[in-house]
């Protein structure tokens, strides 16, 4: 016989632990499952990658780390089981009227499904991106910083990430570039005090890096455009912050609409176009994605399918 849940979450970063918790408080029946392809991070997800968070309300300042704890233990404290295993397939079982989880350890049944896989970093696409890659060409500022110390690096991007990377990085180099096609970089007004006060950073726009060179290591970058009379720019390593692409794959196998970016297609109660079948956080489409607005979709979403679950009879199955 197999085990029944009310609702399996798939995805164990903010959004999947706040999910899960109001999925406990509401007394369903709940497994959260912690990973999926493209996406190996541990329980607590990207966030554990940021070194500071000031805009979590409630918190003023916590570390990424610490804020994916909190989550977690709440979430526990309403004993919803979390298990770090790699989703490998969902499906619908149309006899059974419920979904089949499947994990490279084991396999599931249940009534709902939220999808919270969130999105991994899109990576540099110039030459030299691949052949360096951890070789100089990195995606975490948090993860790689500190094998930099007084070294130059460059932040790829121009958004509030490629800010908060080059501020990190800024803690550990001794000269730090972002280098943006755009006329200017967007990052949010605190970051932009902190961006223009910080000596250490140079912002470099309306360029783009056409090819990173070196040896066994990245030693320079050449630039579309001269920067101080010349197209080189010498480097010890390039940081992607170009943005990210939605872990939607599973969903889509499903039949779940997604959008040209392969967003997952929600509505304001988290629902996608398939019954009992739901989606948060920074796979989905929403214009504006932080920690707090995929915790507060995961949370519409437990909801959703706490309703749904109570709304249609169901019943015990097995094999």
């Amino acid at each position: 016989m197999s085990e029944m849940y009310d609702i399996i979450i798939i995805g164990a970063g903010c959004t999947g632990l706040a999910t899960g918790m109001y999925a406990g408080r509401l007394n369903m029946k709940t497994l959260i499952l912690g990973a999926t392809s493209g996406n190996e991070l541990p329980v607590g997800g990207v966030i554990t990658l940021t070194d500071t968070v000031d805009n979590y309300p409630g918190f003023i300042h916590l570390t990424g780390e610490e804020l994916a704890k909190k989550l977690e233990e709440h979430a526990k404290d309403y004993n919803i089981p979390i298990k770090e295993e790699k989703v490998v397939d969902v499906s619908r079982k149309e006899k059974m009227d419920c979904f089949a989880v499947k994990t490279e350890k084991e396999g599931y049944n249940t009534k709902t499904v939220i999808f919270a896989t969130g999105a991994k970093w899109r990576e540099l696409s110039m030459k030299g991106a691949d052949e360096f890659k951890n070789k100089g060409v990195h995606y975490c500022a948090l993860c790689d910083a500190a094998l930099y110390k007084d070294k130059i690096m460059a932040v790829v991007g121009g958004s509030d990430t490629a800010a908060k990377e080059a501020l990190v990085l800024a803690q550990h180099g001794k000269k730090v570039y972002i280098i943006y096609r755009g006329d200017k970089i967007r990052p949010e007004p605190v970051n932009a005090k902190l961006i223009e006060k910080n000596k250490k950073i140079e912002v470099i726009t309306n360029t783009n890096i056409v090819e990173i060179k070196g040896d066994k290591f990245v030693k320079s970058v050449v630039l579309d455009k001269e920067h101080n009379g010349s197209k080189e720019l010498r480097l010890d390593a390039v940081f992607g912050a170009i943005g990210h692409i939605p872990l939607s794959d599973l969903a889509v196998k499903l039949g779940v609409k997604v959008n040209d970016k392969k967003e997952i297609i929600i509505d304001r109660n988290s629902k996608t176009n398939i019954k009992g079948v739901y989606a948060a956080g920074d796979v989905v489409d929403s214009i504006f994605k932080q920690a707090i607005t995929g915790v507060a979709e995961g949370i519409v979403a437990s909801y959703s399918a706490y309703i749904y679950v109570r709304e249609n009879e169901f019943v015990s199955y097995s094999e």
